[in-house]
């Protein structure tokens, strides 16, 4: 399940609640008991086994399978 982020208007207390998919935009309550949470836009981070900046290799055999799928 999601872990989203709120932020109740009330106290200004940031939470997270997990919660399905289907729920994400169901109104929340702040740990303080206040129900005037909004649902914050998270940001999501990815870290790789490349070093930052390095440009990729391209592709080799061309094309996006391979060049197998095209004449």
């Amino acid at each position: 399940m999601p872990l989203y982020e709120f932020r109740c208007r009330s106290c200004d207390i940031t939470f997270e609640e997990r919660r399905a998919m289907a729920n994400a935009n169901d109104p929340a309550t702040c740990p303080e008991g206040h129900a005037d949470a909004i649902r914050l836009l998270s940001v999501f981070a990815s870290v790789g086994a490349s070093s930052a900046g390095a440009p990729m290799a391209p592709p080799t055999g061309g094309g996006c399978c391979g060049g197998g799928c095209h004449s």
